[in-house]
């Protein structure tokens, strides 16, 4: 028996090294379940006590060196056609290459970024909030009770009786107060969704940033001077701003600001609509009712709420008389921001 392990070692290594392609058969032919190493083991019953442990200590020393000849082999052909494959796909690093176009930002997040920028300068924060959004922070908290127009299917996207896409990024607002402790001052941008149809102006998705403030002694004449101060930051030094009263649930009292056209300045032409204003945003003082849903005592503090839609801003700013073309994604339209 030992001749015979003897004549298996030296056939598989001569097969091994005669060979690039049949590494796999050679090792079922002779290491394999029916293969001619594994048939001597099985006859080693035949033997005596005494031969069994030489035997098989022979046995598991071809099997080893049957292994280690497979594995180098196998080494040898993977390093092989790995160069062949190198030197085959050689790169010619004097050839011009294809230029790559670089994109920018889309003209809605310049105008995000730039308001935020404005508005993180003065020491707000950023605060953000889920898209899909409870009916209580969507209106309960915002003291816009159940009878309340906004809350019509044919104007909110209902996703169950309590569950809703959020039609504003106000739920923000509360969801800051309920965790933070004033002093308070927050800026949320986000996609907001309305049931509006798909026209000029309107769509049923749309960008807002909304802001808050909450502190001890916070008036109306505070949120005026950061208005301006952001007013003339974004639009030019020379904007100035109109208030008009005006009704909002959450907000008391409540106010449209208008800023002085920052195309013709107030003198009026097309984007303004002859008008000389333009309206940017709703604000006012935050009602007493809801910074005590959101267990701030109304008697101690007070604060100012406000926002803007960003789509209305960039088409103004841009002169854009179409909504759709921020949203249709066509490359000869957005090259131009």
């Amino acid at each position: 028996m030992k001749e015979t392990l003897q004549r298996i070692k030296e056939n598989a290594l001569t097969a091994i090294r005669n060979t690039d392609t049949e590494l796999e058969q050679i090792r079922i032919q002779y290491l394999g379940k029916k293969g001619e190493l594994t048939s001597v083991l099985r006859g080693m019953g035949v033997l005596s006590p005494e031969e069994r442990p030489i035997i098989g200590q022979l046995a598991n020393e071809v099997r080893a060196e049957i292994e280690a000849a497979l594995s180098e082999k196998a080494a040898m052909v993977n390093q092989k056609a790995l160069e062949e494959k190198l030197k085959a796909e050689k790169i010619d690093v004097t050839l011009p290459t294809t230029v790559s176009r670089m994109g920018h930002l889309h003209p809605l997040t310049q105008v995000q970024r730039s308001i935020e920028d404005i508005f993180i300068g003065m020491g707000f924060s950023i605060a953000e909030g889920p898209e899909v959004e409870y009916d209580y922070y969507n209106f309960q908290a915002l003291n816009i009770p159940e009878n309340h127009p906004a809350r019509d299917t044919q104007d909110t996207f209902y996703i169950t009786d309590n569950i809703l896409l959020r039609s504003q990024t106000s739920p923000v607002q509360v969801r800051t107060m309920e965790k933070q402790k004033p002093p308070i001052r927050v800026i949320s941008p986000g996609r907001v969704y309305r049931s509006d149809a798909v026209d000029a102006t309107h769509s049923p998705l749309f960008h807002q940033i909304e802001g808050l403030v909450v502190d001890k002694g916070i008036t109306m004449s505070d949120f005026k001077g950061m208005m301006e101060t952001f007013a003339q930051q974004f639009f030019g030094s020379d904007t100035k701003l109109r208030f008009r009263p005006h009704h909002f649930p959450f907000t008391e009292p409540s106010a449209e600001i208008d800023v002085s056209c920052f195309v013709c300045g107030g003198k009026g032409c097309r984007v303004c609509k002859n008008e000389g204003w333009i309206e940017i945003l709703g604000a006012g003082m935050v009602h007493p009712f809801v910074l005590s849903n959101c267990g701030i005592d109304p008697n101690v503090y007070s604060g100012f709420a406000f926002g803007m839609g960003i789509e209305r801003i960039a088409m103004k700013q841009y002169g854009i008389d179409d909504m759709r073309l921020l949203y249709e994604n066509d490359v000869r339209f957005l090259e131009q921001f």
